[in-house]
């Protein structure tokens, strides 16, 4: 019974969190937007022709881990997770720029 309940809890404790869709919208864009900025820095074309994402795609990035750390309880570990799990479906996926593009807003509306 006690081993059970254990189980139980170390299941639970690794268990990613539940997102809001907004939030999953956010951890996504700001994966996409790390990807791009990278691109950008390699020279990639479709990158390049999306304005500079390195310093507004990063703080974006750390607003939305401040964010998820304050609304979740999340510690980093737990962030940088979600964000490796999203990047690494844009990366093989290649949709990040594409993502990125369609996240440009979030930009703007953040005062970035």
């Amino acid at each position: 019974m006690i081993f059970a309940s254990l189980a139980l809890a170390i299941q639970a404790a690794a268990a990613p969190p539940a997102l809001t869709l907004d939030q999953n919208a956010a951890v996504r864009c700001a994966a996409a937007m790390a990807l791009t900025a990278q691109a950008q820095v390699r020279g990639e074309p479709a990158a390049t022709a999306l304005p500079p994402l390195g310093e507004r795609g990063r703080e974006y990035f750390v607003r939305v881990s401040a964010r998820l750390m304050d609304d979740l309880g999340l510690d980093r570990d737990q962030i940088a997770s979600l964000f490796r799990q999203h990047a690494g479906e844009l990366a093989r996926s290649g949709e990040a720029t594409g993502v990125a593009r369609a996240c440009m807003p979030l930009l703007d509306t953040a005062g970035l």
